[in-house]
């Protein structure tokens, strides 16, 4: 199988003409490795897993510098973070040159900030998220069929697009692999069987009020730890939050983030669901899709390097909206659900946020498993395969 066109290339190779450094972070196996060698075919590269690699880059900073010059590619920088003052050094004695590393970063929870500090100005950071529905269905027009139950069970792993891999044993070997060793060595977990628990039940909750102390409870752990955790597997890229918008709304407003997976399809797995079918009969069938969608709403303005911008909108009185895009000075509000018919229903909530919230004939959006359409007033109905398209341009009213 051809690779598949990224699209946060473009950006990449815009950023390496016109910094020192880029820096490309992201959740493991998202692609990064794969976007920087297939741009940059003539850089050196190294990966900083490999022991005797990492042991160098720690102990003789120079020497390894001068065994893999710039322009290079050094993959894994977390693993020697101490490495970025060494690359800082260097780019600095030629200012004027760009492209002269690439990074690339999945796990550490200060990896980011460091980064910044240690070479700002120097680089500009981009992420990786897993593949996307447009990237998918750019690549090959059959995906534009699938059903959504199929998408939420198979995910975005590329390997198992490329290699046609079980969805169900990827993201089993994934989880041991990647996200059991490298975050329990990052917390020190003690407990493998409540933090097993603690995944589960964080799955169980996508798209729903992070409540801390509720998952303490339910797995026997402090409200400070599930705080530890849950910062760690997002600056692990495992998952992230979404915070309400109050800006201007008044006092009455839930205060407390979503929670979802980068990858529906892992959370998916530690679900238990191993088929599409058994996805389509799940309770949280809606609340996989709406993850599916805000997915895609994150990777489209990441993949562009924007800031996500995602929030959603919830008052006291139980009044919701999913999401809330903010593009440049205005705001998107978007409904998402799993019907595949229009009903005026579905636009209930949409209809009360602009008149009574927002108090303007403001653009709305539906995002469904219908047709992309026109729908009632100001707003469009758009089928989830095309979701990135309702936060592309908003129509003028």
């Amino acid at each position: 199988m051809t690779e598949i066109k990224r699209e946060l290339l473009e950006q990449l190779k815009l950023d390496s003409e016109n910094y020192r450094v880029v820096t490309l972070l992201g959740p493991r196996q998202a692609g990064k490795t794969t976007l920087a060698k297939m741009l940059f075919p003539n850089y050196s590269y190294v990966s900083l897993e490999d022991i005797a690699a990492r042991e160098l880059a720690i102990n003789d900073p120079k020497t390894f510098l001068k065994r893999y010059p710039s322009p290079a590619i050094y993959d894994e920088i977390q693993r020697v973070p101490e490495l970025l003052s060494a690359v800082q050094v260097e780019v600095d004695k030629y200012p004027d040159r760009k492209g002269q590393y690439i990074l690339t970063g999945s796990h550490q929870p200060l990896l980011r900030e460091q980064v910044a500090q240690t070479l700002a100005g120097r680089t500009s950071i981009l992420i990786l998220y897993p593949l996307s529905l447009t990237e998918l269905c750019a690549h090959d027009k059959k995906y534009a069929n699938v059903a959504a139950a199929e998408w939420i069970y198979h995910g975005f792993h590329p390997e198992i697009y490329r290699a046609k891999l079980n969805p169900t044993r990827t993201y089993q070997a994934y989880t041991q692999t990647y996200v059991e060793r490298d975050v329990r060595q990052l917390i020190e977990v003690k407990d493998q069987t409540r933090f097993e628990r603690f995944l589960k039940l964080l799955a169980g909750r996508v798209g729903q009020l992070l409540n801390m102390d509720s998952l303490a409870n339910d797995v026997g752990v402090s409200s400070k730890t599930i705080a530890q955790w849950i910062s760690v597997l997002e600056s692990s890229f495992i998952i992230y939050r979404v915070a309400p918008y109050f800006e201007n709304f008044g006092k009455r407003l839930v205060k407390t983030p979503k929670v979802y997976f980068v990858d529906v399809g892992l959370a998916c797995y530690l679900l238990n669901i191993e088929s599409s079918n058994q996805v389509e009969r799940d309770p949280l069938f809606g609340s996989l899709f709406e993850n599916l969608v805000v997915s895609e709403l994150m990777k489209f303005r990441l993949n562009r390097a924007k800031s996500p911008e995602l929030y959603f909108y919830r008052d006291s009185h139980g009044k919701e909206v999913d999401v809330l895009a903010k593009i440049g000075r205005q705001l998107l509000p978007i409904e998402i659900k799993t019907s595949a018919t229009f009903r005026k229903e579905l636009v209930q909530s949409l209809t009360f946020f602009t008149k009574s919230v927002l108090k303007d004939a403001v653009p709305a959006a539906l995002i469904y498993q219908g047709q992309s359409a026109p729908l009632a007033n100001t707003i469009t109905g758009w089928n989830f395969i095309e979701a990135a398209k309702a936060i592309e341009t908003i129509p003028e009213i």
